[in-house]
């Protein structure tokens, strides 16, 4: 800004508009105005005050007497809290003395005029409100405030549900990751997994053993809905689930269960499934949504199944100096709940390698399925699992062919029932030129395997294929 300054000397017009980062003052009259500009400036990305500018850009100068400047560095300090201490140089603009006053960016963005907090809005320098204020302040402490560990104000045993502690500790035992004796009792139990500090509940134990812990934390929810289509805003179903973080997570997977396609075939010993998108995959997006996401933002996760896709948000970015590429591959484990990550790690719903991603890739990868997209997007993180589209049902039938011990006319059959809805046993046997009997047994075969169904008796009947 200086240089265009130096390059207008004969100007009667500045050619630098006012901004976000440029205020023009008249005078020094309005010095009270300037010390507020001067914290907006300060709560943003920085900015500068031209003094002896008029409203309409035009140069008129200002008298600098000996205290002039010295004065105006005392107010600024004496009225800012953290004290501000700008950078105030004299230009020459058009033969006439312009002061600049340049203030730089503040570190935490909490800066105070007056006592109380300004922003810079376009042109003009507004209050910060409580709320604004506050989320400041929240992001400056934030990390050594962790929501996790802090106690759970008005909780006590009796919030507590006694079975989820003891299927909790029976899990972390069948996983070789703690070992509780069984006579312990619930309190012992909670002790022993650091969830009582002083005689008082962390927000841990509630989250995860709560008998309603959205009583506490309204925000611990899930939002769930299956959208019409690839792009529409209208669903077929919508729920919310609450409960402890294991009931979500549990929850979910149901619901996605419900509203994506799932083929279920046998062979004579065994049954095979095959889900639309990898389990694996799926639980490994929602333990990290649960076990990383923002507990101190009052939005809810959100999970959204579309006919091509499936999302899930959590409220909180990424940690620094993780980003979404640094997800696809190897990076370290970063949490934003540590505390409540540890105790997770117990039921192997986290790892602490950083690995959670990269699971998500191999599982998704490993059914020839697209890469998962990661993305910040409005103040979290959502992750995007691509389905496999028209595709599913030829892959199952690959599949099925593959575990199935079938011979050729057993293949053509299926082939002509999906076709033709059903087949006979006279279809059958002119199908593969082959007798009576011979239809009989492989056709009786194939109802054992559960591949057809057999439908009515005697000349009438007929075939369809099993859909379990």
């Amino acid at each position: 800004m200086v240089s265009c300054i130096m390059k207008i000397k004969h100007s009667k017009q500045i050619r630098i508009s006012e901004s976000t980062t440029v205020e023009w003052k008249q005078s020094l009259a309005t010095i009270d105005e300037m010390i507020k500009t001067a914290a907006a400036f300060a709560n943003a990305e920085g900015g500068r005050i031209f003094i002896g500018i008029s409203k309409k850009g035009e140069v008129v100068g200002i008298q600098i007497g000996k205290g002039t400047l010295e004065n105006l560095v005392n107010r600024i300090g004496q009225h800012t809290d953290p004290m501000l201490h700008p950078k105030i140089t004299v230009k020459k603009v058009g033969g006439k003395d312009v002061i600049v006053v340049e203030v730089k960016e503040s570190h935490d963005h909490l800066v105070l005029a007056f006592g109380r907090p300004y922003k810079r809005v376009g042109r003009s320098t507004v209050k910060m409100s409580k709320d604004e204020y506050e989320r400041l302040i929240y992001e400056k402490y934030k990390y050594s405030l962790q929501f996790d560990e802090m106690i759970c104000k008005g909780a006590s045993l009796k919030d507590i549900d006694d079975d989820k502690v003891f299927r909790f500790l029976n899990k972390a035992k069948k996983e070789k990751r703690l070992v509780v004796p069984e006579n312990t009792t619930l309190k012992d139990s909670l002790l022993r997994l650091n969830l009582i500090k002083n005689g008082k509940l962390n927000n841990t134990a509630i989250l995860l053993f709560g008998k309603d812990p959205q009583k506490f934390f309204v925000q611990a929810k899930i939002r769930a809905a299956r959208f019409k289509g690839a792009d529409s805003h209208d669903y077929i179903d919508m729920k919310v689930f609450d409960g402890a973080i294991q009931e979500l997570r549990e929850k979910a997977l149901a619901f996605i269960a419900e509203h994506t396609r799932h083929a279920v075939f046998f062979d004579a010993n065994q049954r095979f499934d095959k889900w639309e998108y990898p389990i694996r995959a799926l639980e490994e997006m929602l333990n990290n949504a649960l076990a990383h996401r923002d507990y101190w933002s009052n939005a809810n996760i959100h999970l959204a199944i579309y006919d091509d896709r499936i999302e899930v948000w959590n409220p909180g970015e990424l940690p620094e100096p993780l980003t979404p590429a640094m997800l696809k591959r190897k990076h370290n484990s970063i949490p934003r709940n540590g505390f409540l990550a540890d105790r997770l790690f117990y039921i192997r719903y986290i790892e602490h390698w950083g690995r959670g991603t990269n699971r998500i890739m191999e599982a998704m990868r490993e059914e020839k399925l697209s890469d998962p997209v990661f993305e910040e997007l409005s103040g979290g993180l959502n992750v995007t699992l691509i389905g496999p589209g028209k595709s599913f049902e030829k892959a199952i039938e690959d599949q099925k062919l593959h575990k199935l011990d079938l011979n050729e006319r057993q293949k053509k059959a299926m082939e002509y029932v999906k076709e033709n809805g059903s087949i006979k046993r006279s279809e059958y046997m002119k199908l593969g030129g082959i007798s009576h009997k011979t239809a009989h047994l492989e056709l009786k075969e194939m109802v054992n395997q559960r591949i057809f169904i057999q439908q009515g008796r005697g000349p009438s009947t007929r075939y369809v294929i099993y859909t379990g």
